[in-house]
């Protein structure tokens, strides 16, 4: 009897784990003491101050993990998942991330400079004084994104998204693109745009112009003109 008992109990387990395979729940939980490695599952794990400098995490999941002031520099987060994730004051200079997932990031001061992240999702994500410098963000969608003082000086940025994002006195002045860039609905009020040539952008209007700062080089699309107050004076 008590052998019948326990393979009845074996088979209910067996069951479970089937259902929830069946329904999408995770049979596994993430393991936070692992190693660096690709695909490896960090998920919302405590991964703060430390030195993953030119590790590969690719295809990781690493959503809603906290990496504050962590060295991530060179790293390789192709593909990888951070959405949620936390990088206050961290650096991912250098970084691989092409099609990397950084939806709804808080990055507050985090430095993104020289970072590779085409293709890659920072929509609704909290970038504020964030430093994308040098970085090559072609295709990049940051919609929705909390963009405030963030630098993209010299950033690649073709095909890139800003659409509803709030974009207050970010930098886009030595910008490079080619072709259109998506500006409906963002919030320009000191955005730098000069000497850009934002005749292809779209969703721009006259009055996102003129909160914005160009100069007699920058622009703009047909119907649209240069601001009363360019160029802008800064404290």
């Amino acid at each position: 009897m008590a052998e019948l008992l326990m393979r009845r109990g074996t088979a209910r387990a067996c069951a479970t784990i089937v259902l929830l395979a069946a329904w999408g729940g995770p049979a596994l939980a993430a393991d936070c003491d692992s190693y660096a490695a690709s695909g490896v599952d960090w998920q919302d794990c405590n991964k703060k101050g430390l030195i993953l400098r030119g590790n590969d995490l690719s295809s990781a999941n690493l959503s809603e993990a906290d990496f504050s002031a962590s060295d991530l520099r060179e790293a390789n987060l192709q593909r990888a998942n951070l959405e949620k994730a936390v990088l206050l004051r961290s650096s991912l200079a250098g970084a691989k991330a092409d099609k990397a997932n950084f939806a709804r990031i808080e990055a507050y001061r985090t430095t993104f400079s020289g970072m590779s992240a085409q293709g890659a999702s920072f929509a609704g994500a909290e970038l504020q004084r964030a430093d994308f410098s040098d970085a090559q963000l072609t295709g990049a969608d940051f919609e929705k994104a909390e963009l405030g003082r963030t630098d993209f000086t010299r950033a690649v940025i073709t095909g890139s998204k800003f659409a509803l994002a709030n974009l207050s006195r970010a930098d886009f002045s030595k910008a490079v693109f080619e072709g259109p860039l998506d500006f409906t609905e963002a919030f320009m009020f000191l955005t730098r745009i000069e000497g850009l040539d934002l005749s292809a952008a779209t969703g721009l209007n006259q009055s996102m112009i003129d909160l914005a700062c160009g100069d007699d080089k920058t622009k703009l699309p047909a119907g649209l003109n240069a601001s009363a107050n360019w160029p802008c004076k800064f404290d």
